[in-house]
């Protein structure tokens, strides 16, 4: 199987072939003709599977496609949002967007804590497609006006199980009332604990899913060091 077979858009071929990416894991492979379908999916891999791509790719492909057949110039509202569990995950998110959408006139911004607002609140002003964000931060910005989540029609849950350990499930909850109720959710976790499966039915409509792999495990290639 090769990423054009997946129905990817030559920009987005093009990216991944400068990447050095030629075939899609496991993981991509069954995720992303799921994503560009409108489903929701809930997505067991283990770290080092490459999940990231699994909903870069489909994000930046709806996204680049509209923007090409819109060809508008007015300001752009936010249409997904990226969730994750910590700055570093949400940095590396936000560059690998920009990586795979390099060739795409697709915005994305990072917005977490621990560095000013300041230049988060002038970015959060521009045309945006995408924003990838950690809870808390993000209702730091809700809570002062300085994001719309009015036309959000993807959410993806990265690192969902992290985010349960790590206590967000109730500001996750709080997000997902600022949003509208019709759109597509996407969860992706390193394992698919009763926790994670029960976030399914509080959040999803009819998704489908996908796990690969042992559970809670990472492969072979990654090497752990305490």
């Amino acid at each position: 199987m090769t990423f054009e077979s997946l129905g990817l858009a030559p920009a987005l071929l093009r990216a991944l072939s400068e990447q050095g990416y030629a075939t899609p894991t496991p993981v991509q492979a069954a995720a992303i003709p799921l994503v560009l379908g409108g489903h929701d999916l809930m997505a067991g891999a283990q770290t080092g599977t490459g999940k990231t791509a699994a909903f870069a790719l489909p994000l930046l492909q709806k996204l680049g496609v509209d923007q090409v057949l819109q060809n508008s110039k007015q300001p752009r509202k936010p249409r997904a949002l990226i969730l994750t569990p910590t700055r570093e995950l949400a940095a590396q998110v936000h560059d690998n967007l920009r990586a795979y959408g390099k060739h795409l006139r697709v915005h994305t911004a990072a917005v977490f804590g621990g560095v000013g607002m300041g230049g988060q609140i002038q970015t959060l002003r521009r045309s945006l497609d995408i924003i990838v964000a950690t809870p808390g931060r993000l209702i730091d910005h809700m809570d002062r006006r300085n994001v719309d989540l009015s036309c959000i029609d993807t959410l993806v849950l990265d690192e969902a199980d992290r985010m349960l350990d790590m206590g967000f499930l109730p500001p996750i909850r709080r997000i997902m009332k600022s949003l509208p109720q019709k759109r597509q959710t996407l969860m992706f976790s390193a394992s698919l604990s009763r926790e994670i499966e029960a976030l399914t039915h509080q959040f999803q409509q009819s998704p489908k899913m996908v796990e690969i792999g042992r559970r809670a495990n990472p492969v072979e290639a990654v090497t752990q060091l305490v």
